[in-house]
């Protein structure tokens, strides 16, 4: 006599793969009377790499109707980038703010 055994069968369900990107965030700056101008420039040129020229765009434009758009990025880099805006700002006294918001 012989035992046939048949194997365990386990179903699993497909799934939907997920793509691993992170959503996207848009970065505004928003205006103040006191940080200076070459300030603003400074930090979205050495903390957001834009160039000279659209950084004193968006800073005037900031400036004229009080917030503008920098850039848009994945979320955890709008976060780390504001967060060091933030702390350059703070270091200097200033009170540069930057705020994001989802894509």
């Amino acid at each position: 006599m012989s035992i046939t055994t048949t194997p365990d069968i386990q179903i699993i369900e497909e799934q939907e793969e997920e793509t691993g990107l992170e959503p996207l965030y848009r970065v505004l700056i928003h205006n103040d009377h006191i940080t200076p101008m070459d300030f603003v420039v400074h930090v979205l040129k050495t903390i957001f790499y834009l160039p000279n020229e659209k950084a004193l765009n968006i800073m005037m434009t900031a400036h004229i109707k009080g917030m503008e758009y920098v850039q848009t990025l994945p979320r955890s880099e709008a976060e780390k980038r504001i967060t060091k805006a933030h702390s350059e700002a703070n270091w200097a006294d200033y009170p540069l703010h930057f705020s994001m918001e989802p894509e």
